[in-house]
Order: structure tokens, then C-alpha cells, then sequence
């Protein structure tokens, strides 16, 4: 079992670099078509080092499932690379459900090693009276909505967009901010951009701004700007990025840590809260607010 954790931890791996290359803002299609190859490559060398292990003798019915498991993984990505290859005049639509249905093979690799391998795996070991060794998990799909129709559409339309030229994106894109919180403790205040809120200010004070992706794609690397003014004059600016929102989807950014200064206290404050232009994004009323706010020490502070 030692000696087959790394490789199912590598293995696992490339669910993450896959969730990462789909996000990427650059992406290209001949550049997805190169990482699913790769990734297709890495599974079978997984496959070669688990064939090389030789599992005692009650493990290895379930050491087969887990090379069956690689096996499944090097042909789904593979597959993937070949629908891609073979798009060509096909509707996005057609192309999305291809990408779809072959990715369930990954979803079915990830079954094949939970109820195949890891579970007989772990009653073997427990009844054999192993203590300390545990089989190990691996995963390649950790969220099923990135394999889903939808999501391979708008991955598929950015990547061709890239192909063309970085042509601005069509269809309806945008990003609308729902709320900014004010967290201290147990204590949240809903700041209202045209009523002033008293915000206790301590160690654990957070800024939550919660936005929800208006347009009908899937957005990347979006920047959320956290701004705080007393008089007009900035005296504290944050911003964090989202690494990709599906389309109607909301999200939470958080922001703590925020050492605010004296100056800030008992003054004319106000909380800015923004969220970036996405690309092909035509309103930008529904991005930002300005928050009146007056900081006030908290009972605990």
C-alpha cells in the first residue's frame, strides 16, 4: 500500500491541474489538446508503476481494479484530446456533449477505485488484522459540474475565441454584486449604500462581498477590489482574484486582515467594493457600490 500511494496521489493529481487548465484565462484549443495528451501519457506511466508492485496475495484482486482505475483515466483523457482533435465544423453544442460523455469515463475510474479497490482494499487489511496501513484515495473528478455539458460549451467557445484572434466574446457576459457583510464575532451588518451601518471593528473583522455571474458563461480569474476611504483618502486597498464562476452561479470573496488605522475611526469612512470587467461584459452599473460606514472598537476590542 506504501508503495501504491504515491502513484494514486499522482494520479489524483491531474484532477487538479485539469480544474486549473480549464480556468485559465489563455487557454487555446491546440494547448488543451497538448495537456489532455500529456495527462493521458502520465495515467499509463501510473499504470506501468503499478504494474511493477506485487501486492501480497489477499490485496491483489483489488490491486487489479486499481490498475483498472489508471487504465480508465490514460483512455478518458485521451478520448477528450480526440473529440477535440476531431471538432471541426461540429456545433458547440455537439462538440460540449462529446466532451461530457467521454469524461464520464473519468467519473467511472474514480467509482471503480472507491467501491473496487479502496473498500475491499480496507475490509482485506481489517480482516487480515493490518493495522496501520491504510489504503490509499485517489480522485480525478472533485467536482462534477466542470465535466458537465454546460461547462465543456463555454470552456469550448473561450478556446476557440482564442483561436480566432482574441476576438472580444459574444453572448451575454457580466458579473452583478449582491451584497458586501460586515463580520465581527457572531455579529453581521448588511451595509446599505445609502443608509450609514456602525461596523465594530476587532481582530476578526471581515469583509464579505458576494457577487453572482449574470451572463450565460462561465467567467475566469475575476478581480474583487475591497477599498476603504476616511474624508476621500484611501487608507486601505485589497483584492483578490476568483479563479472561475459558473454562469448564474454566486460566490463569497472574503477579506480580513484589514489593520485598519486610527484615522479610520469615528470619521466620515466608506467601504468601496468592486468587482472587475469580464471579457465581453457590456453593463457595468451592477459591479460596485459605495458603502457609508462609521468603525466603531467593538465590545471586545
Amino acid at each position: 500500500m506504501n508503495d501504491l500511494r504515491p502513484i494514486a496521489l499522482s494520479s489524483a493529481r491531474t484532477g487538479t491541474s485539469f480544474v486549473n487548465v480549464l480556468g485559465s484565462a489563455d487557454l487555446t484549443l491546440v494547448g488543451l489538446q497538448s495537456k489532455l495528451e500529456l495527462w493521458s501519457r502520465q495515467q499509463q506511466q501510473d499504470y506501468d508503476d503499478a504494474l511493477r508492485l506485487r501486492p501480497p496475495g489477499p490485496l491483489q484482486a483489488a490491486h487489479q481494479e486499481a490498475l483498472a482505475t489508471f487504465q480508465l483515466r490514460a483512455i478518458g483523457l485521451a478520448g477528450l484530446a480526440d473529440d477535440l482533435a476531431r471538432a471541426g465544423s461540429k456545433t458547440d453544442t455537439d462538440v460540449a456533449n462529446s466532451l461530457a460523455a467521454q469524461a464520464q469515463i473519468l467519473s467511472a475510474s474514480d467509482l471503480v477505485w472507491a467501491n473496487l479497490f479502496h473498500l475491499p482494499a480496507t475490509q482485506t487489511l481489517t480482516s487480515v488484522g493490518v493495522k496501520g496501513v491504510i489504503a490509499p484515495p485517489s480522485q480525478i473528478v472533485s467536482n462534477p459540474e466542470v465535466i458537465t455539458a454546460s461547462s465543456f460549451e463555454t470552456v469550448y467557445q473561450r478556446v476557440k475565441a482564442a483561436n480566432a484572434g482574441g476576438k472580444p466574446p459574444s453572448g451575454l457576459h457580466g458579473s452583478m454584486l449582491v451584497s458586501t457583510e460586515a463580520v465581527t464575532g457572531s455579529k453581521t451588518v448588511t451595509l446599505n449604500p445609502s443608509t450609514p451601518q456602525t461596523v465594530d471593528v476587532a481582530a476578526d473583522l471581515t469583509f464579505k462581498v458576494t457577487f453572482n455571474d449574470s451572463g450565460n458563461f462561465q467567467e475566469v480569474k475575476i478581480p474583487v477590489s475591497l477599498r476603504v476611504t476616511v474624508f476621500g483618502k484611501a487608507v486601505l486597498k485589497k483584492t483578490q482574484i476568483v479563479p472561475s464562476i459558473l454562469a448564474q452561479h454566486t460566490t463569497t470573496v472574503s477579506f480580513g486582515n484589514l489593520n485598519l488605522p486610527t484615522s479610520a475611526f469615528g470619521a466620515n469612512a466608506r467601504v468601496h467594493v468592486e468587482i472587475g470587467k469580464v471579457p465581453g461584459e457590456k453593463r457595468l452599473d451592477n459591479n460596485s457600490a459605495s458603502y457609508p460606514v462609521f468603525f466603531s472598537l467593538g465590545s471586545g476590542g
